[in-house]
């Protein structure tokens, strides 16, 4: 069968379960094919084809019957739109013909093959409109007692459902019509099987009254359409209720963390899979599972590595601590090795990550790849919606599970889903390379609060949204006193901070990710972490230290500092001997070999550095190529005189804060050189900021920092440790559940968007 429908006020209408049943009716039956009939254009109807909730349509008849287009290539349908095409005058002709029409105002809505204009009754009745319509060998129609159309002459949604129908080669019993206003009464004047939904325009319901094989449903929207299709016995007689796809039934957690990695770290000992706490210096998990410690029920969705041919029993559940979070459970996600290396290390970080990070011309999109990623992130989802209780908040964790949102949205539609971007998200002319962008856009926007690190990437992802869908701004704040403005290439005056997507209100915030203070307090009152400081105190010795710590990645600015280090010693050949810059990189696993050629490039540059300046018992550059253990890195950062963090791009970067930490605990006058490019820019006032893609620029920050009076030092200092201690990791979890409403006692809507 074909169903053809209206949209607004019929196909994106009626009650949530309602529209649930209907799209997945029509997503369970193939035999269904589904063409949108519709007053708006293709380029208006774009938003909807990147909704998730709704499936997606065969054929589209836009613009009140004037454009024909095929509904998965977008390309017009042939010869069907050519004929229609030979019947326009032409916009401007029209334009023209009406000019001297004063009162009459055009609908400022993209429009193809025909002009539509505002228009009251009274003035609809005149027959010069008439008149002109005649001249240019056009057809006017003129409905909900405010549009007039212009349209090709013939041309209407009726006629055109006819030449689609004609061309599809189906019977007249095989098509569905389904409208509610008079702009539908051609579709529902023809031999096609209609409906006119509950709550249609009266004129329509009186145009009707006396067409056999037109319904008058009592439901709106999709209920009209899904009583059509029991009243005309579509589906065979079991209908819908045989195969319809019901929502996942509740689970018992009150929040459900969706992460990518588990709350404990899994290793073999002997060939048996074992559970130790998890290493990550971040605080990142530990303030996740603070959040059970009040016996607040709850589970924690990550994956674990199964291979289908292992015989050894997979758990899906497993306990977490049971002593500090009994009511805590892990949900073990089971994925192949292949699967996690195409979907995380491979496409995720080969596509994804250099996209985000502005560095687009590094992406590598492969269909393929997209379609595991889809497949994982569905997994996740179906998981998720059997864990969370009715209402519950699910808490979902950076661009890895992008599309859990479409998947859980459609699974259970009762949820609360927030999101929090960890990484950087850029703005609309870097994002929208990404082939699947309005995908992923319309699935972030299934959630009920989104947050950023920043303004500036809570601003970008709007930015990125409005060229998806046509959104509202509902409200905007001030980015200041916590935010720079204009003091850093990532501030910004002020963010949006909630949309209106046309039945869901999408709240933004941003939430820079704060450090555990007590894990670097520690990790300094260690005693073999006060040796290693005396140690290094001892052989720093007269020479200034520079201190830099990350990742090994081309977002993080290592070859553009080391340069620039070389630059330093050439023009200042009185800090030889004086100053060192100690290095330490963590390098990428073994599987990322897209970070090779990189590594080859910064070993070059420390032999070449060290090659021209290095004198006997003075080395100006160290180099770690390999992790440390996050206590000693710490007593590194307690030793520097000076904090060298030169990302070209970077989300936040915590390591920022680490110093600070280190310093601010330890009453050091450390200098914090931050690049303008880093999220943290934007909170931590008291850095001294550069620009890492300008060589001189970052030269001439660190020869400041290192002759920075020492008072100016430790004010900046004292300024930096009290926002980082204010803003810790903990008022960073708990003020973006407020922002959620974790504790609101009203439950979620169970709005689908459309």
């Amino acid at each position: 069968m074909l169903l053809a429908t209206d949209l607004d006020g019929t196909f994106l209408a009626g009650d949530p379960e309602d529209r649930l049943s209907l799209y997945q009716t029509i997503v369970a039956h193939p035999e269904i094919r589904l063409a949108y009939v519709t007053g708006r254009s293709l380029e208006a109807v774009l938003p909807l084809l990147a909704d998730p909730t709704l499936p997606q349509p065969d054929f589209i008849i836009a613009d009140v019957g004037a454009s024909l287009y095929d509904g998965q290539t977008l390309q017009p349908i042939q010869p069907l739109q050519g004929q229609i095409d030979l019947r326009w005058p032409g916009e401007s002709q029209v334009a023209q013909a009406l000019a001297g029409f004063a009162d009459l105002e055009r609908q400022d809505v993209p429009q193809a093959r025909r002009c539509s204009y505002f228009c009251t009754p009274e003035r609809a009745a005149d027959p010069a409109l008439l008149e002109a319509a005649e001249a240019l060998d056009c057809d006017l129609l003129y409905s909900a007692e405010r549009y007039l159309d212009f349209l090709p002459r013939g041309v209407n949604k009726g006629s055109s459902l006819q030449a689609l129908a004609d061309w599809l080669e189906l019977e007249h019993d095989q098509v569905l019509a389904a409208g509610d206003t008079l702009n539908d009464l051609s579709m529902l004047s023809s031999t096609f099987k209609g409906v006119c939904v509950g709550a249609s325009e009266q004129g329509l319901l009186e145009a009707t009254c006396n067409h056999s094989r037109t319904l008058h449903a009592t439901r709106t929207g999709c209920g009209g359409i899904l009583e059509a299709f029991a009243h005309f016995g579509f589906l065979g007689e079991h209908g819908i209720a045989a195969e319809r796809r019901q929502a996942a039934q509740p689970g018992k957690a009150d929040l459900v963390i969706v992460y990518h990695r588990l709350p404990y770290e899994e290793h073999r000992v002997d060939g048996k899979l074992q559970r130790r706490r998890p290493t990550s210096p971040n605080g990142i998990i530990p303030t996740l599972l603070s959040f059970f410690a009040d016996g607040r029920k709850g589970s924690w969705v990550a994956w674990a590595v199964h291979e289908e041919d292992n015989s050894e029993a997979f758990d899906t559940h497993t306990t977490v601590d049971a002593e500090r979070y009994p009511r805590l459970t892990a949900a073990r996600v089971p994925l192949s090795k292949e699967k996690v290396d195409i979907f995380y290390k491979r496409f995720s970080k080969e596509a994804f990550w250099p996209t985000l990070h502005t560095f687009w011309e590094r992406a590598t999109f492969n269909e393929d790849d997209w379609l595991v990623f889809c497949e994982v992130n569905r997994a996740f989802a179906e998981r998720t919606a059997l864990e969370a209780a009715e209402g519950a908040v699910v808490w979902l964790h950076d661009y890895n599970l992008w599309m859990v949102p479409a998947y859980l949205r459609e699974l259970r539609p009762d949820l609360r889903i927030a999101f929090f971007h960890h990484t950087y998200f850029p703005s609309a002319d870097v994002f929208n390379v990404v082939p699947w962008r309005r995908q992923i856009v319309g699935s972030l926007l299934q959630c009920d609060y989104i947050g950023f690190h920043i303004p500036r990437q809570v601003e970008n992802f709007v930015d990125v949204a409005r060229g998806v869908f046509p959104l509202k701004t509902l409200d905007r704040q001030n980015c200041a006193p916590r935010f720079l403005t204009y003091g850093c290439a990532v501030g910004l005056e002020r963010m949006t901070t909630a949309l209106d997507t046309g039945t869901r209100t999408v709240k933004l915030g941003a939430h820079p990710v704060g450090l555990d203070i007590e894990r670097v307090r520690n990790a300094l009152e260690a005693p073999k972490i006060k040796e290693l400081m005396t140690r290094l105190r001892e052989d720093l010795a007269g020479v200034k230290l520079i201190l830099s710590v990350e990742r090994l990645d081309y977002t993080k600015g290592i070859l553009e500092k080391l340069n620039a280090y070389e630059r330093l010693l050439a023009e200042n050949p009185e800090l030889l001997g004086k100053v060192t810059l100690v290095t330490v990189c963590v390098p990428a696993a073994k599987e990322m070999t897209i970070y090779d050629e990189l590594q080859n490039q910064i070993e070059q540059a420390v032999g070449r550095i060290n090659g021209r300046f290095a004198r006997i018992g003075w080395t100006p550059l160290q180099f770690f190529f390999r992790s440390l253990p996050f206590e000693e890195v710490s007593a590194w950062y307690a030793m520097a005189d000076v904090m060298w963090i030169t990302p070209l791009r970077d989300g936040l970067n915590l390591v920022s804060k680490e110093f600070v930490a280190a310093q601010g605990l330890l009453g050091g006058s450390g200098v914090l050189v931050l690049s303008e490019f880093a999220g943290a820019a934007a909170e931590l006032k008291g850095a001294l900021l550069t620009n890492p893609h300008d060589p001189v620029d970052l030269t001439q920050t660190c020869y400041l920092a290192l002759n920075l009076p020492k008072a100016e030092a430790q004010a900046r200092l004292r300024e930096l440790f009290d926002t980082v201690c204010y803003n810790d990791i903990r008022r960073w979890g708990d003020d973006f559940l407020d922002a959620v409403g974790l504790n609101d006692s009203q439950p979620a809507s169970l709005e689908l968007v459309s």
